[in-house]
């Protein structure tokens, strides 16, 4: 009987530990699944953690897949004027494309964009010396920039919205200070895709962050960027020594290929710029709030893209590096100029050029930038 009684008691504990262990995975089901405007897969494992990836929805429809690893946008599909739906900027629709190391598809960039002349900058006394991976520059963060990182993430309860955190420590690639940084995207029912950027340090720093996403508004890489019509609020630009470092002069746009004040074909006049663009414009600004200061168009497909931000600067980049090695995930050769860059930012070799606006962050003060692309059929 005592035997019978111990049996009964551990099949009723038994019963109520599966009880809760399922309600307990309801309650999870349920918290994953009540917003419908965002979903999450299982992607693979990066550095020993776990790598997802996400996809926002919005009431028309538009879809932006966003992966944790390097923050990177690896899709954002909307329909053409014939309602063809495809992706607007180049990806692949698995991990190991990114493993891959491609030159920053859709990635978060940091610390700071763009160029370090010889990876070498000061604050006050102190020299800090950065890895050397463009030549003898420093590229988008060095050899492991925040385009290889896995981030954290917390999606919105409710918004088609995701925060990604990431610490990168004190002396991470080169660079002084614990940088703590919060880069927020939210996909809008206008077909907006914000980008809101946000940093804290604890010792002097530089930092410079952007999306170095690859724009072709076909959808299709057997298209060139060459018959996209480009319009970029800037007077002026940062002309470049061969190794791409800003000389620190600001030149006028005007009577150059780099005029782009009104809309231009981009293979109009590329031909007369040495290796194509690859510049940083000096915008054109009336105050510090977000602003419309560059519209890509294409005739083909319909779409338009409009470039809004709060940065002083943005680099057009035309794609001229791409050299058909790397292959879509349909197999479909990246050829040259098959898509375009419109990174927004503080200029190249800031650090060095005093000159140009400052990218120095103290302990105390809070980066804060803000992007937006829209998208729009025609």
């Amino acid at each position: 009987m005592k035997s019978f009684k111990q049996f009964t008691l551990i099949m009723l504990l038994t019963g109520l530990s599966l009880s809760a262990c399922q309600n307990s995975s309801q309650k999870a089901d349920k918290e994953t699944s009540a917003n419908k405007k965002i979903t999450k897969v299982a992607w693979g494992q990066a550095d020993g953690k776990e790598v997802d990836l996400y996809t926002l929805t919005n009431s028309k429809g538009t879809e932006v897949k966003i992966t944790n690893y390097g923050g990177t946008v690896t899709s954002w599909i909307v329909p053409d004027n014939k309602g063809n739906k495809s992706s607007i900027v180049l990806g692949f629709d698995s991990l190991s494309g990114y493993l891959a190391k491609p030159p920053y598809f859709g990635a978060l960039i940091g610390r700071y964009g763009n160029r370090i002349g010889k990876g070498i900058f000061k604050i006050d006394t102190a020299t800090y010396k950065l890895a050397v991976n463009n030549g003898e520059n420093h590229l988008h963060g060095g050899n492991k920039g925040y385009d290889k990182v896995v981030w954290d993430v917390t999606p919105a309860d409710s918004t088609a919205s995701l925060t990604l955190t990431y610490l990168s420590k004190d002396g991470e690639e080169g660079y002084p200070g614990n940088l703590k940084i919060t880069v927020v995207y939210t996909l809008t029912d206008d077909n907006e895709l914000l980008i809101d950027y946000s940093a804290e340090t604890d010792k002097p720093t530089v930092v410079n962050l952007t999306n170095h996403s690859y724009f072709n508004l076909t959808g299709d890489v057997n298209n060139t960027i060459l018959n996209h019509t480009l319009q970029v609020n800037a007077d002026k630009y940062t002309p470049v020594d061969k190794g791409l470092i800003p000389t620190g002069e600001l030149k006028d746009v005007k009577g150059t290929p780099f005029d782009f004040i009104q809309p231009h074909k981009i293979g109009e006049r590329i031909a007369a710029v040495e290796g194509g663009y690859d510049h940083n414009f000096v915008l054109t600004r009336k105050g510090t709030d977000l602003e419309l200061v560059a519209t890509l168009a294409d005739s083909l497909s319909g779409r338009k893209l409009e470039v809004y931000t709060t940065e002083p600067g943005l680099q057009f980049y035309s794609g001229n590096f791409l050299d058909g090695t790397i292959k879509t995930s349909d197999g479909k050769a990246i050829n040259i100029h098959t898509g375009l860059c419109l990174e927004t930012q503080h200029f190249p070799d800031s650090p060095n050029k005093p000159q140009f606006p400052s990218t120095l962050l103290k302990p105390g003060e809070k980066y804060h930038t803000v992007t937006k692309y829209k998208v729009s059929v025609n």
